[in-house]
């Protein structure tokens, strides 16, 4: 599909990758909904990207909620072809930690909003592009998740976040067989280390580090070559059930 025609739902788009993947999209001649829990920043981030993007606020865990923002995105757009998943949460911590074992809360938050709530946008967007005109492959839309090399190589404290992080890059293929019959295409992105606000509040030292663990290029990856690799899977058809490292290179140590 041509990038031009793109009318794209990104989640977690106040900042981070969805503010890259809503930005640099809106720069190829896309229409861009931008999601997020957090309103303000959402809405400053879509004023700053341009007139081609709005703003829903919308809590991905609850599934009401979804479905009505969706809709909306629709609406706006004449149409949703493009789900881009960036809503998430780090959700650190030991399972035995200084103070007692991990509340088990704590772990369901994580699977809520990381697991639960891009299933939720999932089957929500699908609903909408099944009903959309089909291209010369019979193609209709595209879903795309944030996975993680951590899905992979999880460190000491991420028991949580690998958990939900594996299983978006395990619900991708089974997604992608039964929505071939809708023409819509399932993928996921796994990347390494990226220049996200968590990590530019870290010191200059501590993002040396993380940079030089990079085989290469030796450095923090950067929110456009997500949208980037974004934009390719959009445009190429071929590409479909699979989960895509974006890492240079990089395996995690145990800590």
């Amino acid at each position: 599909m041509d990038i031009r025609a793109a009318k794209a739902v990104v989640t977690g788009g106040a900042s981070g990758l969805g503010a890259g993947v809503g930005r640099y999209l809106a720069s190829r001649g896309a229409q861009v909904t931008l999601v997020d829990l957090q309103a303000e920043a959402g809405q400053k981030t879509a004023a700053d990207i341009g007139p081609a993007v709005r703003f829903i606020q919308c809590d991905v865990t609850q599934e009401a909620a979804v479905e009505k923002t969706m809709q909306a995105a629709a609406d706006a757009m004449g149409g949703i072809n493009l789900l881009v998943n960036c809503a998430g949460i780090i959700g650190a911590g030991r399972v035995l930690g200084r103070n007692g074992p991990m509340a088990g809360d704590f772990f369901t938050k994580v699977i809520h909003v990381n697991l639960i709530g891009t299933f939720l946008c999932d089957k929500a967007a699908a609903s909408l592009m099944q009903h959309n005109a089909p291209n010369e492959d019979g193609e209709r839309g595209l879903l795309i998740h944030t996975s993680s090399v951590a899905a992979f190589e999880g460190q000491i404290g991420q028991a949580a976040y690998s958990a939900t992080k594996a299983a978006l890059a395990g619900m991708t293929l089974p997604l992608a067989r039964e929505f071939a019959a809708f023409g819509i295409r399932v993928m996921s992105i796994a990347p390494g280390i990226f220049h996200t606000p968590m990590v530019g509040g870290m010191t200059p030292e501590v993002q040396a580090s993380l940079a030089s663990q990079i085989p290469f290029p030796k450095r923090l990856g950067q929110a456009e070559e997500y949208a980037r690799l974004v934009e390719s899977i959009f445009t190429i058809p071929m590409l479909n059930g699979e989960t895509i490292r974006l890492d240079g290179a990089i395996r995690m140590q145990p800590k």
